[in-house]
C-alpha cells in the first residue's frame, strides 16, 4: 500500500493505493479506518471483491468496481467527491492464467489509471504501453505492477516510494507497487503500515 500526493497547477490530490489481498487481506472495516485516518481524495484498490462495495454506504462518496474477467476480484476506486464521469475500464493484453483490466478515471486536470498487472516481466510492460494509449497528457499510473526493475514507459517517471512493498514468500522484499507520473509533481510519498 502506498500513498501519492499529486500536485497540478491549482489542485492538490491525495491518492492511496492498496492491494487488498482478497483471501487474506483487508476487510471493509480496515478500509473505512484507512479512509478516516488518511482522508484520500481517491482510493485505488486491487483484488477487491464485490463485498467491498459497502464502503459507499459506510463512507458516502462514489465507488466503481471492475472485476477481472472470470474472477471474483478486480479493481476498485472510491472517492469522497463525485466524478464527472465514471472510470473507463480497458482490457489489457492477456496473461497465460488471468485476463487483466485497467480502470482509468478522468480527474479533469489529469487522468489516473488503477492497475494490477500480470506477473510476466515482458507482458506487464506491454500492458503499461496499452494503458498509456488511453491516458491524457497529464496522468498517473498507480497500483500493483508485479514488476521487478524499471517500468520502461517513455515519458513517465517513477514517483512512488523507493522501498519494498511486498515480501515474496514472506522472505524476499520486493518493490512491486509503483506510481508512474507524466506532467505531475509529487509532493510526498510513503508506504503506509500494513
Amino acid at each position: 500500500m502506498h500513498a501519492l500526493d499529486a500536485l497540478d497547477r491549482s489542485h492538490f490530490r491525495k491518492i492511496v493505493s492498496w492491494n487488498l489481498l482478497r483471501r487474506t487481506g483487508a476487510k471493509v472495516d480496515a478500509i473505512v479506518a484507512l479512509v478516516e485516518r488518511e482522508r484520500p481524495d481517491l482510493l485505488l484498490m486491487q483484488e477487491a471483491t464485490k463485498d467491498i462495495a459497502v464502503i459507499e454506504e459506510r463512507l458516502g462518496g462514489v465507488y466503481a468496481w471492475a472485476p477481472l474477467p472470470g474472477r471474483i476480484h478486480g479493481l476498485a476506486m472510491w472517492s469522497p467527491h463525485p466524478w464527472a464521469s465514471p472510470p473507463v475500464v480497458i482490457a489489457l493484453p492477456s496473461g497465460a492464467v488471468v485476463d487483466r483490466v485497467c480502470q482509468i478515471l478522468d480527474f479533469g486536470e489529469f487522468g489516473v489509471a488503477n492497475v494490477h498487472l500480470s506477473h510476466g516481466q515482458v507482458l506487464n510492460r506491454r500492458q503499461l504501453r496499452r494503458i498509456e494509449q488511453s491516458l491524457p497528457a497529464r496522468a498517473a499510473v498507480i497500483g500493483d505492477y508485479n514488476l521487478v526493475g524499471p517500468a520502461l514507459l517513455p515519458g513517465f517517471r517513477d514517483a512512488g516510494p523507493r522501498i519494498p512493498t511486498h515480501a515474496m514468500v514472506d522472505l524476499v522484499p520486493l518493490r512491486i507497487d509503483r506510481c508512474l507520473v507524466r506532467g505531475l509533481a509529487c509532493l510526498g510519498r510513503t508506504v503506509l503500515p500494513r
